[in-house]
């Protein structure tokens, strides 16, 4: 059925293409070389101190089989320091709502490790996918800021063990999502993707899912580095009963835009915010965000009583 719709709205270019990408450009033939020799990086970067890149520090994460050719179809201007790329992808192309791609850019060595931002069902709909990159002078993160145009040609592979994927019988579990500055990508996946449950069981009568709530705490330096911050609001406003986030910022110079209002709080996420937002028996948490960050919150989380196997975390560097 995903297949049958995105096929319809992929451009045709993307078919051939698959045969035609090329494996012996620089990137793809790296990204091959390390997958196979995955243990042997994992082990010889224990001790070593140099940063690892995204394929060494993803070495076990799961990853699918297939490279797809893919095409830039459209790029917008998220923030001061973020492009947001619509990419049409391969008929073929599937993920699950927090994954991200190995990102591979024809000439450029470095693989970028990308999460992706929309979620499935606008794959199912449209046939792309969007990923939403800050600026850094990383190679994928350069190139998208500073040559990457509409029309360009890159491959991408999905990965990662961090996802929210419900079936219609799974039991009902209230989502706590955790985001810290672009570590939103994958939380604002899953938003979406739990939005778009809620509207099939509107349409179903309440027969296809069993929904819980889902409360977003998003941390950022000030409102203007709030990604996405009015389709959440957006979601909130729908879904009273079901959807709410509270945005915290912690260096905010400004007056904040009056519709904004109601969903700022001044400072970080506190324990006090967290207590209220947890029941150790229902409450399933997913954390994106720099490496301290979600080292703490998981450390009061636990405190709170949340089990381990219930705090899904992702660290992006």
């Amino acid at each position: 059925m995903l297949s049958t719709q995105v096929a319809m709205s992929v451009p045709c270019i993307l078919v051939s293409a698959a045969r035609g990408f090329s494996l012996q450009c620089p990137a793809a033939g790296l990204l091959r070389s390390r997958l196979l020799g995955a243990s042997s990086i994992k082990r010889r970067n224990m001790s070593s101190r140099r940063q690892m890149d995204h394929l060494e520090r993803t070495a076990s994460n799961g990853r699918q089989n297939a490279l797809y050719p893919a095409q830039v179809c459209g790029i917008i201007k998220e923030s001061e320091t973020v492009k947001r790329l619509r990419i049409a992808v391969h008929p073929d192309f599937s993920f699950k709502s927090g994954q991200w791609v190995d990102f591979i850019i024809p000439g450029v060595e470095k693989v970028g490790g990308f999460s992706m931002c929309s979620n499935p069902g606008l794959l199912q709909r449209e046939g792309v996918i969007e990923l939403a990159v800050k600026y850094s002078k990383h190679p994928p993160a350069h190139w998208i800021h500073t040559t990457c145009t509409v029309g360009s040609h890159v491959a991408m592979r999905v990965g990662g063990d961090f996802f929210f994927d419900p079936s219609p019988s799974d039991p009902s579990v209230d989502l706590l999502l955790v985001a810290g500055g672009v570590g939103i990508n994958p939380l604002y996946s899953i938003l979406l993707h739990t939005t778009d449950l809620l509207h099939l069981n509107q349409a179903s009568g309440g027969r296809d899912y069993n929904i819980g709530s889902t409360h977003l705490c998003y941390s950022a330096k000030n409102t203007q580095e709030l990604l996405f911050k009015r389709s959440i609001t957006q979601a909130c406003q729908e879904f009273p009963d079901k959807v709410s986030c509270d945005f915290h910022v912690t260096q905010q110079s400004t007056d904040v835009d009056p519709h904004l209002q109601p969903f700022v709080k001044d400072g970080r996420i506190s324990e006090a915010e967290l207590r209220t937002r947890v029941d150790p028996k229902r409450t399933l948490c997913y954390l994106c965000g720099p490496p301290p960050m979600i080292e703490a919150i998981s450390k009061t989380l636990m405190e709170l009583g949340l089990s381990k196997d219930r705090i899904i975390f992702e660290k992006w560097w």
